[in-house]
């Protein structure tokens, strides 16, 4: 198949999975195009079957906000028309899947038009926040209304869109998914451990975009209560508008020599390979992705009840959940774990467990190959 892939390049949850999405097909011999305005992060590296369009959006005195959207839309059509695509799958509902509604609608209108079938996955913000502004539902709602074909990343998403927007699609339930062979502990360079631990002291790691929702000074406050029981150092790794607010508080509760600002990483999987434990106290998670990520490489996921993480981790056995806040029990989880060699040893094993039996890239692929030719199918 010929795939064009469009997502927001940026550091966050949503353009990583599309990103590894394509990649993924790539390596299975679908041909990728990804349509955005800059190329995405995890996007490293030549591939035969991987291709990059970068959408130029002009930016005229008269526009306060350039139309991304409408610039979107025309590289979508020139693409599908110039390499012949199959079908466009747009990650995140706005403007993506609006764009890629006008461009089926152009190619559409030509004296030998087609149509062109498009997939829209749902990922979260795009729903919860974004999507449920009294000036975006109703084009959220229309777009979702008008994909060929709909994912969303987790149950508890599904509900939510259908509940909330009331849309009268079926949403498919396709799963974030994991590469349990780049993923998995020790493999890439286990002498990081040492640059970060040279005393021998436990790992906690954090992995987000340092957004509000991610609540990156709880994990200081869960770090300094885990640090006063168990020689331990903290990894941070990511950016974002919180990133400040979390070193200050570093500073000034005397830990920040413990904690370690690593920055937006490429290669994650090198860092969450030589933790021992993964602090995730977010506000909302539709998915979790960083948690799962961890998981297949032996990194215990201690996270809140929210969303769909309660659909990835299984509370006292993958994991540990906590209600939104709740830093002392989140602490206490992680200081009993630190303190049982046995006990953090056999749920490292079950989170791994998890990652390879249900969220693996060769599982989770596969559905997206079968979602496709269906929509494929049902266009024809």
């Amino acid at each position: 198949m010929k795939i064009g892939i469009t997502c927001y390049p940026t550091y966050g949850g949503s353009g990583v999975v599309a990103t590894e999405l394509g990649m993924e097909l790539a390596e299975r011999g679908h041909e990728i195009h990804f349509i955005s305005y800059a190329q995405p992060i995890r996007l490293t590296g030549p591939h035969p079957n991987i291709h990059y369009h970068e959408v130029e959006v002009s930016r005229y005195p008269l526009f306060d906000y350039p139309p991304y959207d409408l610039a979107l839309a025309t590289r979508m059509a020139e693409v599908s028309e110039l390499y012949d695509l199959d079908l466009l799958h747009v990650h995140y509902a706005i403007p993506h899947s609006v764009s890629a509604l006008l461009a089926r609608q152009m190619l559409a209108a030509k004296p030998r038009g087609r149509k062109l079938p498009f997939v829209t996955t749902l990922h979260g913000t795009d729903i919860t926040l974004v999507g449920l502004d009294r000036s975006y539902l109703p084009i959220t709602r229309f777009s979702i209304e008008q994909s060929d074909g709909v994912t969303a990343v987790s149950k508890y998403l599904k509900e939510r869109t259908m509940r909330e927007l009331d849309v009268r699609n079926h949403i498919e339930v396709i799963y974030n998914f994991v590469n349990c062979d780049v993923y998995c502990r020790n493999k890439h360079n286990p002498a990081l451990r040492e640059e970060y631990a040279p005393n021998g002291e436990k790992l906690l790691v954090h992995l987000s975009n340092f957004r509000p929702v991610k609540r990156v000074t709880d994990t200081i406050e869960i770090f300094e209560r885990i640090r006063k029981q168990v020689p331990s150092r903290l990894l941070l790794i990511g950016d974002g508008p919180d990133r400040s607010r979390a070193e200050w508080l570093a500073v000034q509760k005397g830990i920040h020599d413990d904690v370690l600002f690593l920055g937006k990483q490429e290669q994650v999987y090198e860092n969450l390979s030589v933790s021992d434990i993964m602090l995730l106290p977010s506000e909302l998670e539709s998915f979790g992705l960083a948690a799962l990520e961890a998981m297949a490489c032996e990194v215990v996921p201690i996270a809140t009840r929210v969303g769909g993480i309660p659909e990835l981790i299984e509370h006292g056995q993958s994991g540990y959940l906590a209600d939104v806040g709740d830093v002392e029990s989140m602490a206490n989880y992680a200081i009993e774990l630190l303190k049982n060699d046995d006990l953090l040893q056999q749920m490292r094993k079950a989170s791994r467990a998890v990652a390879q039996s249900r969220f693996c890239s060769t599982l989770i692929i596969a559905q997206y190959e079968a979602f496709y030719r269906r929509m494929l199918e049902r266009s024809s």
